[in-house]
């Protein structure tokens, strides 16, 4: 089955009431531009005409190179990017939705599920979660099925290149935190009393055994994504993650120590200017996120280890506040005499 059906299909299946909500990518309408653009056929046939009374090298270098058209572009690029936006933002919000529904309690808990479409507690999040998964699955592989086409249309590497924009732009959909949540989340909530999920769960999956510790995501056609959980600074298991606003993930008392923070003071006193340890961007602290499922989720699959982590953090955390506030008292009784 072509995927062009196959996301036809997604958007009118059971959750389409879920889809009605949010945006997804135009796929078929894209797919019709790339089709009728004229202009770039009337670009392709001139250039493959010319090609055809040249030989050799030259006819190679004058063979359909329209590296762009700005008919295409003006629709193509700036409606890819707006859905890009918006999906991103929709998943964003939805995932901090579920999570404070995941640890709130007592009668906080009770409300939230009446709100949250009067849902059965538990089932119901996974549910959604199961829901969001393949949501951000389907619309990345269609986004990246059309910036295929659109190179191949007009022989070019601008698709690739605007690829390169979203992973800038931190919205390149399978590499964004929110779906490492929601696979920790996903397991978490599916897990059997012997550490295995049930038949209909292995969408997402975790291996802690192996030199490298992954959380792997199966897509569509038997291909898998893995992402790496070692921290690049300490090259150990991360502990405590968080996820800087580029994306890449880090031991909270890593990331403090690598802008010379405490940790008690969190990343967000990190210095504007900070740096990513990885890409280098700056300012990514200010808005980094901690990743409780995933920290849930080593918790519960490495005990001793993630035991062995908290207590080395908080001795840690007590040398530096003691350090601190013994600064702090020879500051003031220097500043008195």
């Amino acid at each position: 089955m072509k995927f062009g059906q196959t996301f036809t299909e997604y958007l009118q299946g059971e959750q389409e009431r879920f889809l009605v909500k949010c945006s997804h990518v135009e796929y078929k309408r894209l797919k019709k531009v790339l089709k009728s653009c004229k202009s770039c056929r009337a670009l392709q046939d001139s250039s493959c005409n010319e090609g055809a009374d040249v030989e050799g090298d030259d006819a190679v270098a004058s063979i359909c190179h329209c590296e762009s058209c700005p008919l295409c572009d003006q629709m193509f690029f700036s409606e890819l990017m707006k859905e890009a936006s918006e999906i991103s933002g929709f998943l964003s919000s939805r995932v901090r939705r579920l999570l404070h529904l995941h640890i709130s309690k007592g009668l906080q808990k009770y409300m939230l599920q009446l709100y949250h479409c009067f849902g059965s507690g538990q089932h119901a999040m996974v549910q959604e979660v199961r829901i969001l998964i393949d949501y951000v699955i389907m619309n990345a592989i269609a986004m990246q099925k059309l910036l295929k086409k659109y190179d191949k249309v007009h022989s070019s590497i601008n698709g690739r290149k605007f690829k390169t924009k979203l992973r800038s732009e931190h919205m390149e959909l399978l590499q964004s935190p929110w779906l490492i949540e929601l696979g920790a989340f996903y397991i978490n909530s599916t897990t059997l009393d012997n550490g295995d999920s049930p038949e209909d769960f292995r969408q997402f999956s975790c291996d802690f055994t192996s030199t490298q510790p992954v959380l792997t995501l199966m897509l569509p056609n038997s291909m898998k994504l893995e992402y790496n959980l070692t921290c690049a600074v300490c090259l150990d298991t991360l502990f405590n993650p968080y996820a800087l606003s580029c994306g890449h993930l880090f031991c909270k008392a890593c990331a403090c120590s690598a802008v010379s923070v405490m940790i008690f003071e969190g990343l967000k006193a990190a210095l504007p200017e900070s740096k990513c340890p990885i890409c280098r961007e700056v300012g990514v602290y200010a808005n980094s996120v901690y990743m409780m499922e995933l920290d849930l989720l080593l918790k519960n699959r490495c005990k001793k280890y993630w035991k062995e982590r908290l207590n080395e953090e908080r001795a840690e955390m007590v040398k530096q506040s003691k350090d601190y506030w013994d600064s702090q008292t020879k500051f003031v009784i220097g500043f008195g005499n």
